[in-house]
């Protein structure tokens, strides 16, 4: 292919309906310290998520380590969580002065394997953060089985999965806490952001002042807090864009089902299994390269890259195996986690992704076999 094809693209709302939106900002000068459009995105989110409470932050990152910041879990405790995720997740654990510990994953479906949570809880353990990995739904109803017999908080790594309902509820309904990102790769952006969302109504002081240094007042600080405000502009590009949502959704749904069509009649690819009481928001295309394809999965991603479609291994390594870690976990038994980051490939996924591109990239992938 002569022209180059990125593995995602953001969607932007149409420049003058967002250049318009932001004109009041120059007669009020209030640009963040959550301001008037921070707010009216915050009740839009919650309507749309279907969730209770929720807090916007600056990044997803922010989010996920605020949230488990909030719960003031002691110092070395430990976190039950999946290495089959972006890096983030097992950052925000560690930031926390928190010991993750590593549980493998599914084949089905890349989710944390909930049959073995529970020979990994000690002691010491306080949290399960699972994650909804490319928006495939974990087993909330055994998650949340094992967490209520040890007394434990379920924080869902919900990066992925915005807008995805499971039997009939917000997905960021489930659990003590749910973060969601807003990078602009994500199906929803603000440019850059994120939240928290939560039912316990108390939380969202705590993480307000988190989020803001513990300012109450001029005079007051009660708090020990960061700086992971969301500013006017991102929150006015974030109202902007959940207009169009469900356009968007539906685009992604379109290029989604002619991928499936297509790798239907591809040996040696495989996908993943849909939770069926799920909703998909069709955020990511990921598929696993199996034996019987001709080529190894670095050999199709190199493949693929010289003929301009640029792929990505996501997630590989897996987060225990990261180089930060210094092999500490190395001897630690991952099979399905360390299998499976050798064999995923996310191709190109986006709103406004020709249907012609997608029938390129699969025949460029014929042409591999």
């Amino acid at each position: 292919m002569d022209e180059k094809i990125l593995v995602t693209r953001s969607s932007m709302p149409p420049y003058e309906e967002y250049i318009e939106a932001i004109k009041p900002l120059w007669d009020t000068h209030w640009i963040t310290n959550m301001g008037m459009y921070h707010k009216q995105l915050e009740e839009q989110l919650k309507e749309y998520l279907d969730v209770s409470e929720l807090s916007l932050m600056v990044n997803g990152h922010m989010a996920l380590e605020l949230a488990i910041q909030a719960f003031d879990f002691p110092e070395g405790a430990e976190v039950i969580t999946t290495p089959f995720t972006f890096i983030s997740t097992t950052h925000a654990i560690v930031r926390n002065r928190l010991k993750p510990v590593f549980c493998d994953i599914k084949i089905s479906d890349g989710t944390i394997d909930e049959s073995k949570i529970e020979a990994l809880i000690t002691e010491k353990t306080v949290a399960i953060i699972p994650v909804h990995v490319y928006g495939n739904v974990c087993n909330i109803e055994e998650i949340q089985k094992i967490a209520d017999k040890y007394n434990l908080k379920v924080i869902y790594d919900a990066a992925h999965a915005f807008g995805v309902k499971y039997r009939g509820k917000g997905i960021g309904s489930y659990g003590d806490a749910s973060i969601f990102s807003f990078h602009a790769t994500k199906v929803f952006n603000t440019v850059e952001g994120g939240a928290v969302t939560f039912s316990d109504h108390a939380m969202y002081k705590k993480l307000y002042d988190l989020k803001n240094f513990g300012i109450r007042g001029e005079e007051l600080v009660v708090d020990v807090g960061a700086n992971a405000k969301m500013n006017e502009f991102c929150a006015i590009m974030g109202l902007c864009n959940l207009k169009h949502i469900n356009e968007t959704l539906q685009a992604r749904k379109i290029c989604y089902e002619y991928y499936l069509e297509q790798f239907q009649n591809i040996k040696g690819i495989e996908l993943f299994h849909k939770n069926a009481s799920a909703t998909c928001n069709y955020a990511y295309f990921p598929i696993i390269i199996g034996d019987e394809f001709s080529l190894t999965r670095n050999q199709l991603y190199d493949y693929l890259k010289k003929n301009n479609i640029n792929c990505r291994k996501y997630f590989y390594p897996i987060t225990a195996d990261a180089a930060c870690f210094n092999n500490c976990y190395e001897k630690q038994k991952l099979d399905n986690a360390r299998a499976i980051a050798g064999k995923v490939l996310v191709v190109p996924m986006y709103a406004d992704l020709s249907l012609l591109d997608i029938k390129n990239i699969c025949d460029i992938i014929k042409t591999a076999n």
